[in-house]
């Protein structure tokens, strides 16, 4: 399967590649970014090491990271995903993002959230999409329940406990209007 960029009002989100790294490495070192996400900043190193293995996944399952593209400047703001959750190739498929401090609580995690939404249910046929986040990572979570996902509680994924939400195609279809 081909590499697939989605598009929305403000965004271009574009499969990881070599040419993302400068944006990539920024924000995967930035300590706010990483504060839910491990807690430790990416070296610029690790980030060619991820960028490498996305375009495996990408290869092989034809889906995983974007980098989100700010349509007007084309600067990159954040990432995002749809995987297999901790990378289990038997786990349903997740969905995850984070952005640049400085383009939080703009509407564009909500944004992108829903466009990878709509290819997990529409072109991968998934019959359910998962989302964790710290549990103290309000953000995140709201824009999970923007989403429309419902939480299910605390479970233990990434080595240590989070909370998750899900979506089921019908919710999905049944509510797309409201998002």
């Amino acid at each position: 399967m081909a590499d697939i960029v989605l598009e929305t009002a403000r965004l271009r989100l574009e499969p990881w590649s070599p040419v993302h790294l400068d944006g990539l490495s920024v924000l995967n070192g930035d300590p706010l970014v990483m504060r839910y996400i491990g807690g430790v900043p990416q070296t610029r190193d690790e980030t060619t090491a991820a960028i490498e293995r996305q375009r495996g996944r990408w290869d092989t399952h034809g889906f995983g990271w974007w980098s989100f593209i700010d349509r007007t400047n084309g600067k990159l703001i954040g990432a995002g995903c749809i995987q297999h959750l901790a990378g289990g190739i038997g786990n349903p498929l997740e969905i995850g993002w984070r952005l640049r401090p400085d383009c939080w609580g703009q509407g564009f995690a909500s944004e992108a959230a829903r466009a990878m939404a709509a290819f997990a249910f529409d072109r991968l046929s998934t019959p359910t999409l998962l989302a964790v986040a710290d549990p103290e990572n309000t953000a995140s979570r709201r824009v999970m329940e923007r989403l429309g996902m419902r939480y299910r509680g605390i479970e233990y994924w990434y080595e240590q406990d989070v909370a998750t939400y899900e979506i089921t195609v019908e919710e999905w279809r049944a509510g797309l209007g409201r998002f």
